[in-house]
């Protein structure tokens, strides 16, 4: 198993695998395309390998490779089936596993004919619909991947965090590389923020030039493939206009963080001429913006956050929110620009919360917003995100809502630009930066 170059760990992803080895479940790893899927499925039998499994034990398929483009369920069983000589643990391993048609129908025989512990990746959240999951009656956990976190940015850019006091005697934190270089944490934030978090970022360099053009490769990858030829090969006739879902997509990355309706992108798109309205028709412009939207949030390109009313404990139909999943191919969709930085912020720390493991709601009480509910099995949180907490006015709009809440919740407020005070009636204020690398 040679690789071409050293892969770079990511520890939460890898341990998560390793928990389920030899357990029954199919290993299902899901994300948009690009972050690091593949690699994870290298990195799991290079594990293997060191743990003294015969390489021979270990089968796995690209099915983005021209070798298995033609394969069907069944030649992907006879495949397997021939390569299975023994009654030891076969270890089998299929990225893109969704361009196999009635690939379900494989993946169940193999579990009951063979000894054998099934990994599989997608990067289309259809692989996992009710459609399809049900042949696998509920026997899959779901490991789900994102692009690279702030604190797997330094790691993958070669800088470890290292702490020093000041003059003063405080405890703060900056980068180092290899070379001894000294770097800003917030320096290196502005990068993360700027160019985003797919892995493939740290090989070509922090360069604005090379990482728009790979950039343009992910999304033209899940627009394109994803999206526009699979709805053809499925001879679905919703999601067929490519310059309409680029205008979709457009508008929901110049929105992030604003309550949102179907409505009010029909009705944006309808004021620039983009789409007509198609009421005489019988299919109205909403149901059409919801087949878009639907097939974006498929290929994990952007997500959607329902609001919940803290006070009548019960989530609200209307005016949810749309964040991106990754905020390089927000700038360079849009461009380069700081004139939201506030929302940008929002869509960072939001994204972490997911990595993190929690569900995650926009909160409403009374008339006010809390950004984040972040609710987990054991933990509740209450955030609110801001680009600063030195200006009185900013600082008593952000602690208002969560102030109103009437239960004993943490409720923090995170924040680049910090007052004197970290603590407000049990209202913690924590930088941003320090939270993403906690």
């Amino acid at each position: 198993m040679n690789r071409r170059k050293q892969l770079k760990v990511r520890h939460k992803y890898l341990e998560q695998l390793i928990a389920f080895k030899d357990t029954e479940p199919v290993k299902v790893i899901t994300g948009i395309r690009r972050c690091g899927k593949s690699s994870l499925m290298l990195l799991m039998q290079e594990y293997l390998i060191r743990q003294g499994i015969p390489e021979e034990q270990i089968i796995a398929i690209n099915f983005e490779s021209l070798t298995f483009q033609e394969m069907t369920y069944k030649d992907l069983y006879n495949y397997v089936k021939n390569k299975v000589t023994t009654e030891n643990t076969y270890y089998l391993f299929f990225d893109e596993l969704q361009k196999i048609d009635q690939w379900e129908l494989a993946i169940n025989s193999f579990r009951v004919d063979f000894n054998c512990d099934i990994y599989i990746t997608g990067s289309n959240s259809y692989l996992l619909s009710s459609e399809y999951s049900t042949y696998l009656s509920g026997r899959y956990v779901e490991i789900k991947m994102y692009p690279l976190s702030f604190s797997e940015f330094i790691d993958f850019h070669g800088y470890q965090v290292t702490e020093y006091k000041t003059p003063m005697g405080h405890v703060k934190k900056r980068a180092v590389n290899e070379q001894q270089d000294i770097v800003e944490l917030s320096d290196l934030f502005d990068a993360y923020m700027r160019y985003g978090g797919m892995p493939g970022i740290a090989d070509v360099g922090l360069e604005q030039d090379k990482a728009f053009i790979l950039l343009d490769g992910v999304y033209s990858t899940v627009v394109v493939r994803d999206i526009l030829e699979r709805e053809r090969n499925r001879k679905g006739r919703q999601v067929t206009d490519a310059e309409l879902l680029r205008k979709i997509i457009l508008f929901l990355a110049d929105n992030i963080g604003n309550t949102t309706s179907f409505n009010s992108i029909s009705n944006t798109l309808v004021s620039e001429q983009m789409i007509v309205n198609r009421e005489k028709q019988g299919k109205p412009a909403n149901q059409t913006i919801a087949a878009y939207i639907g097939a974006l949030k498929e290929t994990y390109l952007f997500y959607d956050v329902k609001r919940f009313d803290i006070k009548g404990k019960e989530y609200l139909r209307t005016l949810g929110k749309y964040y991106i999943v990754d905020m390089g191919l927000r700038n360079y969709l849009l461009g380069i620009r700081d004139r939201d930085r506030g929302h940008a912020l929002e869509n960072v720390v939001y994204l972490e919360l997911l990595r993190r493991g929690y569900d995650v709601a926009i909160g409403k009480v009374d008339t006010l917003e809390v950004d984040f509910i972040a609710t987990t099995a054991t933990e509740k949180l209450y955030i609110q995100v801001t680009e600063t907490m030195k200006d009185e006015t900013v600082r008593q709009r952000e602690l208002k809502p969560l102030q109103k809440i009437p239960n004993n919740y943490k409720k923090i407020v995170l924040s680049m630009d910090l007052a004197l005070d970290d603590d407000y009636d049990g209202i913690h204020v924590v930088s941003i930066v320090d939270w993403l690398l906690s």
